[in-house]
């Protein structure tokens, strides 16, 4: 049965606490939070531009340097459960600067791997630091800013999130360039050495209670599940594309492990037996937390998943290198900054409903840009497209997450910032496999030489990719236009379904609260 009682104020005196300026130092503290998690969030995108650079250094194929994607994320989904708990335990001070550590020291010791193998187990160490560090920062924001302003606090939050993504590629793909494939990682070192002094001195120190007891037993089922589960499903667009179907024994045998492991931790969590589980599911009891957490996963599901197709289809049909693939992407994250700000004011005064439904509208609207896209759109429709989904973002996610956490009590924060966090992250990666395997099924229907053709002449330029085929240039160049009218068609269908699941997030959105939301305990909550 939803707790609903108890949970709420009336919109008046909710608006008018939504007006009061933030307490003293939460500026400052937001710092350190967002430069932590524009460590995190950066470094998974940063390393995408440098696959291709990186199987020619160490001699590997693309699905082993894969690897340095796959073990990152992997490590991320295994460490975030745990974050709840350890910020219970040693406080949040203690266990931020740590996570800043281990990651910075994990980007040192990336940047001096001799092989690929010591770059994915160093890739694994910054993930777990990284994987605390965004679950963190929401919960010593929400502590430090009060629920009153759970708005703003997310949307101070979300700027590295909006431009992670964004910057990712731009930056990677100018060191890879410039400098070499050792930089995006060394550039994570004086940053890391700045937050944790910055840190050292800003963060108020801990309080730290008596600890709960920790769940073994949901750490033994959770986190192995998580990684497994994730492993799984992140294998199913390579089977798609080497195997031509998802059934294979990668795929299957992880998955279905992760999911019993996952499954079987959710009766545990919930039996009066477990009084502290690693995971609190009994959260969801909270009406809105729960409203909430759905529309985040369908968002994340439709959004990211989509989303992450764009830098594909800008270098593979346009023929744009990683660094103009990320310039392209600037007015999506221009977008963003600009509503955010006002979409966590608005979600104080007036609560998150109007404002995400606001949001989600965009969102549809920016990617139905997209429909039908074909290879040679005009460059005003994509800068439009992105720049309306920019807008329609700001308004979305931040939100979402500062409705779950209004109504938590001070010592649930940090269990209700961590579920949301694994929530994004499962439902970010099912998103990504699913629409990877759309995009591979649409590719199968087109002309497989005439798209090879286009691959080719992207990556060696037309005349070298025609000597390569032993095809006359003229009767190559017609060849190309076919595989890259077949990729755009692709592409095409993607963003159909990509509108259609955007688009339903209106749904859940509808039953977000119009007013503000206030939590059990307002006093507690400004410790």
């Amino acid at each position: 049965m939803f707790v609903t009682s108890d949970l709420t104020q009336d919109p008046p005196a909710a608006a008018k606490a939504a007006t009061e300026p933030l307490p003293e130092g939460t500026f400052l503290i937001a710092g350190v939070v967002v430069l932590g998690a524009i460590m995190s969030i950066l470094d998974v995108t940063v390393v995408s531009v440098a696959l291709r650079t990186f199987q020619e250094t160490f001699d590997a194929t693309s699905a082993q340097v894969a690897w340095t994607m796959t073990g990152y994320t992997l490590a991320l989904a295994a460490v975030i459960p745990l974050t709840g708990w350890a910020a219970d335990r040693f406080g949040t001070k203690r266990l931020f600067m740590l996570a800043v550590l281990l990651f910075t020291l994990g980007s040192a010791a990336c940047a001096s791997a001799q092989n690929l193998e010591m770059l994915v187990v160093f890739r694994v160490l910054q993930g777990l630091g990284g994987g605390m560090l965004m679950p963190l920062g929401m919960t010593i924001m929400t502590h430090k800013a009060g629920p009153q302003n759970v708005g703003r606090v997310m949307a101070i939050l979300g700027i590295p999130m909006m431009l992670g993504p964004i910057c990712g590629p731009i930056l990677g793909g100018w060191l890879v360039d410039t400098a070499s494939w050792h930089w995006i990682f060394l550039v994570n070192v004086p940053i890391g050495i700045l937050t944790l002094l910055y840190a050292l001195v800003i963060l108020p120190r801990d309080d730290v209670e008596p600890s709960e007891s920790f769940d073994f037993l949901g750490m033994l089922l959770l986190s192995p599940g998580l990684a497994s589960l994730l492993y799984g499903v992140s294998s199913i667009p390579g089977a798609k594309q080497e195997h031509n179907t998802i059934w294979t024994t990668q795929v299957v045998v992880f998955t279905l492990i992760g999911a019993a492991l996952v499954a079987a931790f959710i009766p545990w969590a919930l039996s009066r037996a477990n009084r502290h589980p690693l995971i609190d599911l009994r959260l969801f009891r909270d009406k809105q937390m729960t409203i909430a957490v759905v529309a985040m996963a369908l968002f994340a599901v439709a959004f990211f998943g989509a989303g992450l197709l764009f830098p594909l289809y800008f270098q593979q049909v346009l023929g744009k290198n990683a660094l103009h693939s990320g310039l392209l992407l600037i007015p999506q994250g221009l977008g963003a900054v600009l509503t955010m700000p006002v979409a966590g004011v608005l979600s104080d005064k007036i609560g998150p409903g109007k404002v995400v439904m606001t949001g989600i509208v965009l969102d549809t609207i920016g990617m139905a840009f997209f429909i039908n896209i074909g290879h040679d759109p005009s460059t005003l429709r994509i800068l439009a497209g992105l720049f309306v989904m920019g807008l329609g973002m700001g308004c979305t996610m931040m939100p979402m997450f500062s409705a779950a956490l209004a109504t938590l009590s001070h010592e649930h924060i940090a269990r209700g910032s961590t579920l949301l966090n694994v929530t994004q992250q499962v439902a970010a990666s099912i998103g990504t496999a699913i629409f990877a395997v759309i995009l591979t099924n649409e590719f199968a229907k087109g002309d497989q030489t005439a798209i090879s053709a286009a691959g080719a002449a992207n990556a060696l330029g037309l005349d070298q990719a025609a000597a390569k085929f032993g095809v006359p240039l003229e009767q190559f160049r017609h060849l190309v236009l076919k595989g890259l009218e077949d990729m755009g068609n692709a592409f095409g269908v993607v963003y159909v379904v990509g509108t259609i699941l955007v688009g339903l997030c209106f749904i859940p959105a509808l039953f977000l609260p119009r007013h503000k939301v206030a939590p059990v305990d307002p006093a507690a909550m400004m410790h």
